[in-house]
């Protein structure tokens, strides 16, 4: 072959593998794409529960789900569960092949526990997980690599229980794989007053918090402002029913 052919079938070998790397990257995006769920969809699923759909008036969980971002195959780590109403949006979220376990303490009242245990019967639940473990050390043994932790609105209870609460940060640090996502939501404290009112007004600085979590690692990467409400004047029980409460949405990622 003359060095001219041969420059001219490197020439075209190269602009095939172009074009099939395009085609591939094409598809891949389209896969990826294809991939995240209909969340409103999946919110309007007749199964359900009819308390559910009334906590959603309250929740208003579809631009939390939009800004997490969930996708099928995901292993999630859902802390502070409580009933699990969080833990099955989750499931529905990473549906199929995924994974969420739903911590809460071992010492979780017997309400709670019961519903939720009563939740894991469900079919949504069916790759649900009960992970009852402390707050202090979630991770469930032989559980690494998650792709994602959310907390919502029970931060701010650690700070009156007795939680070594840097070493929870350091432990969902530990939990995530690398670029993993830490997602967390809680009531909005007046500047200043960090955790002092954790417990009589269930509220968090916003600013103490990220400083905790940042001490252990992570990087904010976004924040959520569709639950902010500046008719909330911030002097109450966040738990307050028909009352306007402020909630920041964190978003954090473990660095590649």
């Amino acid at each position: 072959m003359s060095a001219k052919s041969a420059c001219t079938h490197a020439a075209i070998a190269l602009v095939a593998a172009g074009l099939a790397a395009g085609i591939y990257l094409s598809h891949s995006a389209g896969a990826r794409a294809d991939a995240t769920p209909d969340y409103k969809a999946l919110l309007a699923a007749p199964d359900r529960s009819d308390a559910d759909r009334k906590a959603d008036r309250r929740r208003d969980p579809l631009p939390f789900l939009q800004f997490a971002g969930p996708l099928p195959g995901m292993k999630v780590l859902d802390m502070g569960a409580g009933g699990g109403y969080s833990t099955e949006l989750m499931a529905r979220a990473v549906a199929p092949n995924g994974i969420v376990y739903g911590q809460n303490p071992p010492d979780i009242s017997d309400k709670l526990k019961t519903i939720f245990e009563a939740r894991l019967k469900t079919p949504a639940m069916k790759d649900a997980v009960a992970d009852y473990r402390p707050f202090d050390d979630p991770i469930p043994p032989g559980v690494q690599n998650l792709d994602m932790i959310t907390f919502l609105f029970f931060y701010h209870d650690t700070t009156y229980m007795k939680v070594d609460r840097a070493a929870m940060d350091r432990a969902m640090f530990a939990g995530l794989k690398p670029g993993g996502t830490l997602v967390i939501a809680d009531h909005s404290a007046l500047p200043g007053q960090g955790t002092s009112v954790g417990h009589t007004l269930h509220r968090i600085e916003e600013a103490t918090l990220r400083n905790e979590v940042e001490a252990a690692g992570f990087k904010v990467v976004a924040e959520g402002n569709f639950w902010r409400n500046a008719a909330d004047t911030h002097d109450f029980p966040s738990y307050k029913p028909n009352m306007p409460v402020d909630n920041f949405v964190l978003k954090f990622q473990k660095p590649m």
